[in-house]
């Protein structure tokens, strides 16, 4: 079913595109709002208008947004390499491979998580959306190491709770360019998707808080090891954060990494691995850590980075 939305122009979207403004309001890309301005699903003070016109705070907009894609329901089958850390009666941990993703999203077809875990007969939490049961957190497709699943109902609305809350230490490493300034700091800065709506997100004014402290734990040559914790856990945030800093991780081209770098070292995907995790155990409320080895690409980047310094 279509979603009618009628709202003012913010003043503080004054002078913007039409198809930035609606992107910026609606979490659209630029490419989908100028789709849906074409066809007539875009009112402005009650008539159409185009793409390229410039909105005024204070206008009303009328905008008839389609019915979300309905999300594809996850494979079940196995996936080689993804190493069980712990199971127990109310979770699973895995040291998630390359190029798997945590669960079903529009637009991915290849291997998750959850999927891996059904395909292997081990039994999720029913909680949660039915293409994702049992997920409390994610990691990107293509960042490896620890990831925790629910599998009892009561875990599952647990571990939702202390992400939510901040109650989960999250620790990654991530190998990025250069050599940051201070070694040990902290980066406190709003991140929401790329003006651009390219799929990229952003540094920018207004987003949701993000909270990124790094240290470094070995400077080479050409790139440093970071240690790294996050306080909030939004979409790509180290990546952005090491991106914003102009030390982008190695190997992480949408974010602007050397490709000449990551070619000398072996790199395919962004060198980012999420080592360990720690938090309340559901049941017990014994507090619990999981650490996860780097997967083969990793640490042959390390030690060909390494040799070379």
């Amino acid at each position: 079913m279509a979603d009618q939305r009628s709202l003012p122009i913010p003043n503080g979207l004054e002078g913007e595109r039409l198809d930035a403004a609606l992107s910026r309001l609606f979490g659209l890309s630029r490419t989908r709002a100028a789709e849906l301005i074409a066809s007539g699903d875009v009112l402005v003070d009650g008539s159409t208008a185009a793409k390229s016109d410039r909105v005024q705070g204070g206008e009303w907009l009328d905008v008839t947004l389609p019915p979300p894609p309905a999300a594809p329901m996850p494979v079940a089958e196995p996936i080689p390499g993804m190493a069980i850390l712990h199971e127990d009666d109310d979770i699973i941990v895995v040291n998630k491979p390359v190029g798997v993703a945590a669960h079903p999203t529009t637009g991915w077809t290849g291997p998750t998580v959850i999927g891996g875990l059904l395909g292997s007969g081990h039994q999720v939490a029913t909680s949660g959306a039915a293409e994702r049961q049992g997920i409390v957190h994610r990691l990107d497709a293509n960042t490896t190491g620890a990831m925790v699943v629910a599998k009892s109902e009561h875990a599952y609305s647990h571990l939702k709770r202390a992400f939510k809350e901040r109650t989960v230490d999250k620790l990654y490493h991530a190998l990025v360019q250069g050599h940051l300034d201070p070694l040990r700091g902290t980066v406190d800065a709003p991140i929401d998707r790329h003006p651009f709506g390219d799929g990229r997100f952003a540094v920018v004014a207004g987003g949701k808080e993000s909270v990124t402290h790094y240290d470094t734990v070995e400077a080479f040559r050409a790139a440093s090891l970071l240690s790294i914790k996050l306080e909030t856990g939004r979409t790509h945030q180290i990546r952005v954060h090491m991106s914003a800093l102009r030390h982008p991780c190695v190997g992480d081209m949408l974010y602007g990494a050397d490709p000449t770098l990551a070619a000398r070292l072996g790199v395919t995907r962004q060198w980012l691995h999420a080592v360990s995790l720690s938090f309340e155990h559901p049941s017990t409320g014994e507090w619990v850590g999981f650490t996860a080895e780097y997967p083969a690409d990793l640490a042959h980047s390390l030690k060909v980075v390494s040799g070379d310094s």
